[in-house]
This record gives C-alpha cells, structure tokens and sequence, in this order.
C-alpha cells in the first residue's frame, strides 16, 4: 500500500513504515499543492503535521482509496474531521506522546518571564549594566500558574510546576470542578474568571473551537494581574496577539511566550520588535528531539494497525 508524507517525520519512523508499504516522504509536499492533490489521489494512508490542511479538494482527492489520516501531533484544526468520518477515513492523533515536551516549555519559559532577567545578553554586550532593573524579578516558587484547559499537557504542567513550589489552578470548560484528575496533579479548580484574576502566569491549553476564538482579547488581558505572564501554545487564534504586545508595551504585561500564530508564519513580523518581555517560538513547543520519536512512532504503528 502507498503511504505519504506531507511534512517532517522521524526517519526510525518512517523506516519502519517502509519496511511493509511503499512511502513517499517529503517534508515540503505540503507547499506544492499541485502535486500533494496528485500524490493524495494515489495513497491509501496519508500524515501529516500541522501544515497541511485535510479539507476541501485535499479531502476530495483521497476519497475513495484513502484508509486513514494520521496527524502528527495533537490538534485536529488543521483536519476535517467530520469531513473524514463521512468518507470512512480514520483521523488518529498522536494524543499525549508530546505533553512532556509542551509542559517543559511551559515551565521554562514561565521562569524565565517571571524572572525576567534573560534577555539583557545586548544590552551588556553594548556596554550597559542592567542590574538595578533587572534586580526584581520573581522565583517562579509561590507564584500562581493557571492552566486554561486542564487534559493531558494542562496535568503535566501542573506536575512539573507544583514540583518547583508552585501553585496551581485550572479551569477546563469541559470537566466539572469536581474531577478526579484536578486533586491528582495538586491544581485547584476555579472558573476562567477567577484564573484570570489569580494568577501569576497563564498558560493556554484549548483546541481551537468557535468558543475559544479570540478567548484571550483585549478584555480579559486586561482583566490579568498587572505584571503577570501569558503563555500560548494552543492555536494563534486563540490569543488577541495585538492586545498582548500593547499590555506589554504598557506595563501591564511583564512578559509574553508565543509559540503559535495565525497564520503561520506571522506575515507582518516587524509589528513584534522592540516589544519588552516579548519571546516568540515558531510552534515548537510540542517538537523536541524525544516527542519528535514518541510522535513519530506512534503515528507510524496506528497507521500500521490500520493498513494491516
């Protein structure tokens, strides 16, 4: 059977795949739409990341000999799944196999906005001694952390943060407060609201649905403690970026870790300079050179288990 590769896979992975179906891998196949239309007509298996958008005459081209569409990673925005499902295609994310890397982003960067004493590298390379200024930053120990969305990176994070001295609170539109799994990572249940108001730092954890679109704007940033940090790593739409960068430029911001953006990447970049306590990532926080192997085998057996 015939297996393509839309973007970047681990090779072990793919060897595997290799060993029992034909495969082609091309992690730039998703910038020539021509010829992924082309390819996707002719495959019975199709993987992608989050680059490639499995809907409208992508999703035509692999009816009918498509069996499965594995993904690469965890959110399915990128993928009709409904559309899937009317076709019989099987849409089969890599749930989990990347939450220790997104946690540790999370908590890394958590500390060093808090702290807020990294990046002072030109300034002292110019000759300048920041110290009185950059003297006041917090220890990431006491500090509140908020986790908007509490399933299976949300429960890392609040693992890796209440194990630096932390405290945690979650709000997850779709547990109840009551939800074994706060009381077993040691976070405490709250509404948005009450997040918002608390918490030292704000780490995003949805999918992007219609009710998480535009969750974080102008509104509720402000509604933020004054100089607390906003961590997203869930889907660009879901963070008013042009209210984070003035909040920042205000003051009211100490710090912001932007990991995703829409679209990707961000066709007006300069808009981002000069902009204090500002650190941007592109979409990273998920693909280390572990979760890059975890991800990539468990896509690549599911797929198997699928294609027999």
């Amino acid at each position: 059977m015939r297996i393509v590769i839309t973007e970047f896979m681990d090779e072990a992975a793919v060897g595997r795949l290799r060993e029992r179906h034909d495969v082609l891998h091309d992690a730039a196949l998703h910038q020539d739409a021509p010829r992924l239309l082309a390819e996707a007509a002719a495959c019975d298996a199709l993987i992608v990341r989050n680059a490639t958008q499995v809907r409208g005459a992508l999703l035509a081209a692999l009816a009918p000999r498509c069996k499965v569409v594995g993904r690469l990673g965890v959110g399915l925005d990128n993928i009709d799944v409904p559309g899937c499902e009317r076709l019989g295609l099987a849409v089969i994310p890599a749930t989990g196999a990347n939450a220790l890397s997104v946690a540790e982003y999370v908590v890394a960067t958590a500390m060093m906005l808090l702290r807020g004493a990294y990046q002072s590298t030109a300034a002292i390379a110019a000759g300048q001694w920041p110290r009185a200024a950059l003297g006041t930053g917090r220890e990431a120990a006491g500090q509140t952390l908020g986790l908007v969305g509490f399933g299976t990176i949300g429960q890392m994070s609040a693992r890796l943060a209440r194990a630096l001295g932390m405290r945690v609170v979650a709000h997850d539109a779709l547990l109840p407060s009551g939800h074994p799994a706060f009381a077993a990572h040691g976070a405490q249940a709250c509404t948005l609201d009450e997040l918002v108001a608390q918490s030292d730092a704000i780490s995003l954890h949805v999918p992007l649905v219609p009710e998480t679109r535009g969750l974080f704007g102008a509104a509720r940033i402000a509604a933020m403690k004054p100089r607390s940090v906003l961590i997203n790593t869930a889907r660009g739409p879901v963070v008013d970026l042009d209210a984070v960068t003035q909040a920042l430029r205000d003051g009211h911001l100490a710090g912001a870790a932007i990991d995703v953006f829409d679209p990707e990447p961000p066709p007006d970049p300069a808009r981002f300079q000069g902009v204090p306590g500002l650190l941007l990532t592109p979409h990273i926080a998920g693909v280390s050179a572990q979760s890059n192997t975890r991800v990539s085998e468990l896509i690549a057996s599911r797929v198997l288990e699928v294609l027999g």
